[in-house]
Order: C-alpha cells, then structure tokens, then sequence
C-alpha cells in the first residue's frame, strides 16, 4: 500500500544550496562532473533490466538521467525534494515531446507515494548522501525496497568518507584551516558540514565507507549484487578533460576503471558509490 503518513523537513542548507539552479548543469560542466555522468550512465546501461521498464528516478534532481533514459524507451517517473528540480525536469520532458517523462513529482525518498511492486527499478542517485541521519538512510531504502517489484533493481549512489581529503589535496583546499577542521569530520563521522558556505565545499551530507553502505542496504532488506567505485582514481586527473575529449584515451580509461571497478582496496578512492541490489 502508499506510504502516506510521514512529511519531511529538509535541511535548509541543503534546499538553499540546490535551489540555486546550478544541478541542472553539474554533470555536463566541468570534467569530473562529465566523468561522474558518463561512468553512471555505463552503469545503468548495465543493470537495468530493459526498457520499456518501469524506472522511479528518486531524488533525480532536474533530470540529468531520466530524461535521457526516457530517449532510450525506458518509462520514468521523477521525484525530487526541490520544487526547481522538478520545474526544471518537466521542461526538459516538454523538449523531448517524443520521449517525455511519464511522470514528475515534488516527493520525498522517505515517503513515496508509489504502490507497491509498482516499478522494476529505482534509482536513488542522491538522496542516501543528503540523509544524514542513519535511520533516515534506512527509511529511503526500505521506501525503494517496497516499491520496485520482486526481483526488481535498486540502484544506490553514494559519496566515498574519503572524497574531501582527496579533494582537499588536489584543489589545494586542505592549506585552509577550515577545510582541514571539515575533513576531519568527515573522516572521524562522516558528517560534512560547511558552516559558512564557502564556494567549492559542498553542502550538508553524509559520507559513507563502502562497507557502511553495503551494510545499510541489507539492513533495509535489500539482496545487495555489487559495489562499484564510479570514477575510481580518475577523477583526480589533472589533465581528465583531454582524455574524455580523446575517443582513443576516453576507451583506454573507461577500460580502465571497469577493471578496477569492483577492487575492494580501491572503492573509497572513488568520489562516488554505486550500490546495486535487488529486492
């Protein structure tokens, strides 16, 4: 049945930071954000079961996978926090009048609206990092558990504890004082915080180890089929853009990562996480 009775508060760091607007470009800006995309979307092509399957893309900001996986003949529904995110995927949709989304919505990972078995897969891209609470984590994917059908895919992003001291060192970041105090954090708790909002620092989340987010999807009932580091070491390439714009060294490096992909001693090298699990 619809799981109705709770509402959310959102941390208002969080819904200030995104309702800037600038999600609707991340992923096609600068080149970590290009490899982030590309190496996702390699994923997904990879583990969802084929359209025109069902997909609830939760937490799926203005639409950066779900419209194109509507090109690709798959039926999404999008369902995002951010009353911008959703304005800004149903534009997309209307300019895609051949491949629109079926379906957009302002909801919460927590509390979905869906039926139960409803979708054949769910994509919670977001929201696990923007959870800080554990029992909240739990709740959005016990929420994606009982809405995507028997057998049906779960597929979880996260961000590696390790991501902002990696940053740190290669932005230069850890010279401050400040950022330092952050990272500690971090590492000791897996809480990010960045107090004064400085440019570059991110926004109220929580990062996981990757044994914390296996652990978390089993507790939610989830069969967990893999771990997947979804930029691995690349993204720290100081010269990453020459080598996506290469076609010959763009296939050299995707080869590359999809043999280290799955390589326990290296998933926290990865900015982000890629759980995949089945109900």
């Amino acid at each position: 049945m619809k799981n109705l009775e709770k509402r959310y508060d959102f941390d208002a760091e969080i819904l200030t930071y995104y309702g800037s607007g600038f999600e609707e470009g991340r992923l096609l800006g600068g080149a970590q954000g290009r490899l982030e995309y590309l190496r996702t979307m390699e994923l997904l092509s990879r583990f969802l079961p084929p359209a025109p399957a069902t997909v609830l893309d939760v937490g799926g900001g203005a639409g950066a996978y779900a419209l194109p996986l509507a090109r690709d003949d798959y039926s999404v529904h999008l369902i995002d926090p951010i009353p911008l995110h959703v304005e800004q995927a149903k534009a997309g949709s209307l300019g895609q009048p051949e491949a629109p989304l079926a379906g957009t919505e302002v909801g919460d990972a927590r509390s979905l609206s869906q039926m139960d078995a409803s979708a054949d897969a769910v994509l919670l891209l977001g929201p696990l990092y923007h959870l800080t609470a554990r029992e909240d984590r739990l709740q959005a994917l016990r929420e994606a558990r009982r809405v995507v059908r028997p057998g049906g895919v779960v597929l979880a992003a996260a961000i590696s504890r390790f991501a902002s001291t990696i940053d740190g060192l290669f932005n230069g970041f850890l010279a401050d004082e400040e950022f330092e105090a952050i990272v500690e954090r971090d590492l000791r708790e897996g809480q990010h915080r960045n107090p004064d909002e400085r440019p570059g620092w991110f926004t109220t989340a929580y990062f996981h180890r990757p044994a914390g987010l296996r652990e978390e999807a089993e507790v939610a009932g989830l069969l967990v089929d893999g771990l997947f580091g979804i930029e691995g070491p690349a993204w720290t390439m100081p010269d990453l853009g020459a080598w996506l714009e290469n076609p010959a060294r763009r296939a050299k490096l995707f080869a590359a990562l999809r043999r280290l992909e799955t390589e326990p001693d290296l998933l926290g090298a990865s900015a982000h996480l890629l759980l995949v699990g089945h109900a």
